[in-house]
Order: C-alpha cells, then sequence, then structure tokens
C-alpha cells in the first residue's frame, strides 16, 4: 500500500482529489491512510465498516461507488478508478492523459501491468491492448457517464470496455514501456488463491455472455502461461459450471449480442482487426 501511495503522488501529473476507501481493514491501514491524509491535501479518506467477507467484483465496484458518492464528477475531466497494490512509473497520469487528448474517441485507457517473480524476473500478466485493465480503470468523465459506470457484478472490467465500444468510444491498454507498472499482488489472487481467481473468471465470462468456442480458446491460451495448465482448466471449470447451473447472465442482450459478435470475428481475424473493423463502424463526433 505504501508503494502505491508513494508511486502516485510521484506522478508529474498528480491526482487532483484522490479519493481511498478503506473497505473496512481491521490491520494498519486505517492507521497508514490517516497519516498520509495529514500531509496531502488531495486525499481524502472514505471508511466503511467491514462487510464480514470479500466480495471480489461487486465489493470491489461498491468501494468505488462509496468512494465516487463523495465527488462532484463535473469538476473533472478524467476519473480513474485505482487498486491500492499497484506501483506506477512516474509519467503514467501524464501519459495517459496526452493519448485522450490526442484521439477524442478515446473514452477508458491503461497502461499493462506486470508482476516480479520469485526469480525476480519481470513477468507480463498478458493482457489485451483492447482492454484497459480493471486495476487501473483510466476514464474521460462524459465516455463513463454515456456508459452507465460500471456493472456491480464480476467482469464488470470487460462490459464496461464493450459497452463503450459498442456506443463508438475506444478503449485501450497501451503496451509503452512508460506505461508498464508494477502489480504487487498477481491478478486472480486476491481470494482464496490464482485457481479459485481463474474459476471466478470463467464464470463471470459465462455471465457477460462470452462466445463458448472464443471463451474455449482464450483458456487454452491461457493453459500456456502461469499456472501452467490448471489456470486455463480453473477458467474453463468456472464457465461450463455456470452454465449447467443455468446461472443468470448480464440483463443487457443487445451487449450480450454485440461481445459474441466481436468474438466471433476475432477468431476469425484476430482481436486487433476485429476491433478496428468495429471502430471504423462506429464512429462517433467526440465526446
Amino acid at each position: 500500500m505504501r508503494r502505491t501511495l508513494d508511486s502516485v503522488l510521484a506522478q508529474s501529473r498528480p491526482p487532483d482529489l484522490w479519493v481511498i476507501v478503506d473497505d473496512g481493514s481491521h490491520d494498519a491501514t486505517p492507521a497508514i491512510l490517516a497519516d498520509y491524509a495529514s500531509s496531502v491535501p488531495s486525499i481524502h479518506v472514505v471508511r466503511r465498516e467491514d462487510r464480514g467477507k470479500r466480495a471480489v467484483g461487486p465489493g470491489v465496484i461498491e468501494a468505488f461507488y462509496a468512494g465516487l458518492e463523495t465527488v462532484d464528477l463535473d469538476r473533472f475531466t478524467y476519473l480513474c478508478k485505482l487498486d491500492l497494490d499497484l506501483d506506477l512509473p512516474s509519467e503514467y497520469f501524464e501519459g495517459l492523459i496526452a493519448r485522450m487528448e490526442a484521439d477524442p474517441r478515446l473514452g477508458t485507457c491503461s497502461g499493462m501491468p506486470f508482476f516480479t517473480a520469485s526469480t525476480g524476473r519481470r513477468v507480463s500478466e498478458k493482457c489485451g491492448p483492447e482492454m484497459s485493465v480493471g486495476m487501473t480503470k483510466f476514464y474521460r468523465r462524459s465516455c463513463f457517464r454515456e456508459i452507465g459506470g460500471f456493472e456491480r457484478a464480476v467482469m464488470w472490467d470487460a462490459i464496461d470496455c464493450h459497452r463503450a465500444r459498442m456506443l463508438g468510444w475506444k478503449a485501450r491498454a497501451f503496451d509503452d514501456p512508460a506505461l508498464a507498472f508494477e502489480h504487487l499482488r498477481p491478478m486472480g489472487s486476491s481470494e482464496n488463491g490464482i485457481l479459485a481467481g481463474r474459476r471466478r473468471h470463467g464464470a463471470g465470462q459465462y455471465f457477460m455472455g462470452s462466445d463458448p468456442l472464443y471463451f474455449a480458446a482464450t483458456a487454452l491460451y491461457r493453459m500456456a502461461h502461469p499456472p501452467y495448465g490448471t489456470g486455463g482448466a480453473a477458467m474453463l471449470q468456472g464457465y461450463l459450471s455456470a452454465w449447467l447451473s443455468g446461472a443468470a447472465q448480464l440483463d443487457d442482450p443487445a451487449l450480450r449480442t454485440f461481445i459474441r459478435r466481436y468474438q466471433r470475428r476475432a477468431l476469425r481475424v484476430g482481436k486487433g482487426r476485429a476491433v478496428a473493423e468495429i471502430e471504423a463502424g462506429r464512429c462517433r463526433n467526440g465526446p
């Protein structure tokens, strides 16, 4: 947490307002946040009561909205949902803003995450460039409002990008070394370990309406990356379990259809070309 706090405060373009939500911590978090807030006027801490359990996905967004409710969003052009387990490069926010200023259709963006293995080697988290990543969602305010904000459900961090693209915006994660940031806790490992996180991801893909063949291809791809074999298998298990149990899906048939059409096209021509075709066909006049 201190590494995240220090890396944000060291930004060449630090936030004008940083609302930090303490979601019922029982460790030294409240004291550490109070210490930083006492010396940094832009930090505002919101304390929530402990709900008694973790709620990955919807719980994250509930905490985000607990903070956002204290903000007059009309005062700001940009907003960022930021996890407190990241180490950002010093020009991270400045770089994202520059890209948004250069492209009025860019609604949400991020850099690419990596984690440091036990050997000390830097390991990419293998995120695609067509989605801003969930741990640092940088948004143009007008885009955020047009998509209706974040779904309070698992896969909120993919649903938002698909919905933005459906409405004519662009979503990106830039593979630029100047924007690469360290994820201090590997993606999907925050509740009951990585395999549970992968199963949760698979169930979330079913909820989102992902095409079965496309998701199977994604899971096979993930088998070639740590945790080898088992990670992709856990994703398939989560998807199939949700499917066979008749679990609920996202209550937005138009968006589910849009997602499946994109995914089926991506299987044929690749994600880059599929995204480019959507963006070319869904022009907008600007924010």
